[in-house]
């Protein structure tokens, strides 16, 4: 899996790849990341990245220009990314299942946006497609480059040591976790629940079922219109639902 991140602020994304899963996934080979500073494909002695608005206006606002070199330079040197994603808030809901879509791809370039925006010409002939991770507002695209980096990079098998956990996570089959509990059995009088000392594992697995859908149902409710549930979970939803008088 290779990325590409184009960025003013290289140190944020290189300082941010140097420890935890994703490291280990570089150091093993199984993920590639490559930071570019978009200053270097700047055309003037001042390395200009942003110019005013159109129009007038507060802030400044990214050049086409210098993205656009930047997409073509990474194309040479690395070869043609499957997508060239524009990191911002105008961008399609980020979500487990986009991560989901993005492992299967083998070059993604992302854009890190600044400023007050970038020239909407980008969207046009550079980006192939925006994501956005949340409905708020960030100061640059960087963080969000990360957190799509992280969240794909996991998926690729031998990143994460346990695959088993990680067909477990929260958003994976559309369900939010299960309560997880570790030693000791007792903390300020808050024991552990029962069934998960019982050494059942067929009972350990319905309940966990059941306190991720009870879980969902309270948190997200939404979630379980699109979830991928199985006989027994939706046997237990409709149970739950029952006694919830849902």
């Amino acid at each position: 899996m290779k990325f590409d991140i184009v960025t003013i602020f290289p140190k944020m994304i290189s300082s941010g790849l140097t420890e935890g899963v994703v490291s280990r996934g570089i150091q093993r080979g199984l993920v590639d990341v490559s930071v570019h500073d978009l200053r270097d494909y700047t055309i003037d002695r001042h390395r200009t990245v942003d110019d005013a608005p159109y129009g007038g206006g507060p802030g400044m606002v990214m050049k086409v220009e210098p993205l656009g070199l930047a997409v073509r330079a990474i194309a040479m040197e690395r070869g043609q990314p499957d997508l060239v994603i524009l990191l911002s808030p105008q961008g399609r809901r980020y979500s487990q299942a986009e991560a989901e879509r993005l492992r299967h791809l083998n070059h993604i370039v992302l854009l890190c946006g600044r400023y007050e925006g970038v020239d909407d010409r980008v969207r046009d002939v550079v980006a192939t497609e925006e994501l956005s991770i949340g409905d708020y507002v960030l100061s640059g695209g960087e963080t969000a480059a990360l957190i799509v980096i992280d969240s794909v990079s996991r998926l690729v098998p031998g990143v994460v040591g346990d695959p088993e956990s990680v067909e477990h996570d929260s958003f994976s089959r559309g369900l939010l976790d299960h309560p997880h509990y570790t030693r000791p059995a007792n903390f300020e009088g808050l024991g552990v629940p029962e069934v998960l000392l019982s050494g059942h594992h067929a009972e350990v697995s319905k309940w966990r079922k059941r306190a991720a859908l009870v879980r969902t149902l309270e948190r997200r409710p939404d979630l379980l219109t699109t979830a991928m549930l199985d006989d027994e979970e939706q046997s237990l939803l409709n149970q739950i639902q029952k006694e919830q008088g849902s």
